[in-house]
């Protein structure tokens, strides 16, 4: 299966975006409350691109706005980046859950959801046209650098894209929430940020 069929080739963000609630891409659909579009200037040179949605993301219908959101946001500000400036999306547009009573708990969602969902990543990629993507966690790695590509070995490091665009690929920030050590590894997602940040200079 595949989103192929539901993402319009034509049209900019604001079709793509009218045409998202209908996929029926993969499996997910039938259990997660909505689609969930990324968000941001249409035009904006740099693009985040994080997992999945999670229980607040598909509740809100809005990107990155639980605890992951949270940290992003403040990471943001450490590494001098407008949130309101930058494109922020994710691989798979549908929540991945399992049910424990009434908690709603994160699945990684599988290869072939992500390969599944990726026609909507590539019509975002065409029409926002980024100088620089950020890749956040394994699941947008896979999505974007292959199934080969391990973000603990390469984060922090000028990549290239399929695309031809400049890349950064970093943890999602929701492993910077779970972690033992959440101050170095806050500080190392920071640090992550602000050589995109550099990057983007350059190729811009």
């Amino acid at each position: 299966m595949t989103a192929e069929e539901w993402v319009p080739h034509d049209g900019g963000m604001r079709k793509l975006r009218a045409r998202l609630p209908d996929c029926r891409g993969c499996e997910l659909w039938e259990d997660a409350e909505r689609a969930v579009a990324g968000e941001g200037p249409v035009r904006a040179e740099m693009m985040l691109v994080g997992e999945t949605p999670g229980d607040h993301e598909d509740k809100e219908g809005q990107v990155f706005v639980g605890p992951a959101g949270h940290l992003l946001d403040k990471a943001l500000v450490e590494a001098g980046i407008d949130r309101t400036k930058v494109y922020l999306t994710n691989a798979v547009k549908h929540f991945r859950f399992e049910r424990e009573g009434k908690r709603r708990i994160h699945k990684t969602p599988t290869a072939g959801q992500i390969t599944a969902c990726h026609p909507w990543l590539t019509r975002e990629l065409e029409i926002v046209k980024p100088s620089l993507v950020v890749v956040m966690g394994a699941v947008a790695a896979k999505a974007l650098l292959g199934s080969k590509f391990r973000v603990t070995q390469d984060r922090g490091k000028r990549l290239e894209l399929p695309g031809g665009q400049a890349g950064v690929a970093t943890v999602h920030p929701s492993a910077v929430v779970r972690s033992q050590e959440f101050r170095r590894d806050f500080g190392l997602f920071v640090d992550d940020l602000r050589v995109a940040v550099e990057l983007l200079d350059q190729v811009v």
